[in-house]
């Protein structure tokens, strides 16, 4: 029985979407056997090697059956509603998935909770390995800075990104406020305008940043009285992302079902 990973890709034409073509192309163990966009896509028909210069034989479709009938997996960074749609077809069928979709709601993420019933999902809003190396750094220093210490959060992203603050930095934030005992629905401030009045104690607050093509910046500064603390991840590619989800891949072949993120994959839970 082979141990090839059969990939299929959701939004082929977009600039993730591509990054993910290339990097299982590339992939010993994996192999590309579908590729989907939406309905009216001009790259409908394509073949979905053509943006890294490959002849896969894989043409670009928005028919769920066409492009899913030969995939154990859909790796998918497209948009909420698409994303649901993808998850709806592929729990049917039995194709695992890998999501790196942001922006999706509390009731949306639910219903991917749900589907992992029938299908084992990783769910993150960031799959790369060094951001979630960082995540682990941030439970780590909000622990240790809990008291005395005011937490900020900076994101820099692309001009093209729809979502804000990104899922990133809310990842960020979720992770400071569980290792500080706090709800963070109910502490984080995602933006600021007008008088404000002072800070206030405990809370979580982000900035946005949006312009050019920043792939993606995150820093949590943890400021106290005569000292601050930051910790920085930056990308210069979506490889790392990409690469983080065909290891998602691979670690979902051990998995029929369940609903996991990517410190499951990296073992993060354990340390």
């Amino acid at each position: 029985m082979s141990n090839t990973l059969k990939i299929a890709i959701a939004g082929a034409s977009g600039r993730m979407g591509k990054m993910l073509i290339e990097t299982v192309y590339a992939s010993s163990d994996a192999q590309l056997v579908g590729a989907l966009d939406i309905s009216g896509s001009p790259f409908i028909g394509v073949d979905a090697g053509a943006s890294i210069g490959k002849n896969t034989g894989i043409k670009i479709t928005d028919d769920f059956s066409i492009a899913l009938k030969d995939a154990d997996y859909l790796i998918d960074f497209t948009r909420p509603e698409g994303t649901l749609a993808h998850t709806k077809f592929a729990a049917e069928h039995g194709i695992k998935m890998i999501i790196g979709t942001t922006g999706l709601n509390d009731l949306q993420q639910q219903t991917l909770k749900d589907s992992s019933a029938q299908v084992a999902i990783v769910f993150a809003p960031n799959m790369s390995v060094g951001v979630n190396a960082t995540l682990k750094l941030l439970e780590l220093a909000a622990k240790i800075l809990k008291e005395g210490y005011d937490v900020e959060i900076v994101e820099a992203h692309h001009k093209h990104k729809v979502d804000a603050p990104s899922g990133t930095a809310l990842k960020m934030g979720e992770v400071i406020a569980k290792a500080q005992g706090k709800n963070f629905v109910e502490c984080a401030v995602l933006s600021r305008e007008g008088h404000t009045g002072e800070r206030k104690e405990g809370t979580i607050g982000f900035a946005t940043i949006r312009g050019g093509d920043i792939v993606g910046d995150h820093t949590v500064m943890f400021a106290g009285d005569g000292e601050r603390i930051e910790i920085t991840h930056k990308s210069a590619s979506r490889m790392s992302y990409a690469q983080g989800a065909i290891r998602a891949a691979r670690f979902l072949s051990q998995h029929k079902t369940g609903f996991f993120d990517m410190h499951d994959v990296l073992g993060l839970k354990d340390i």
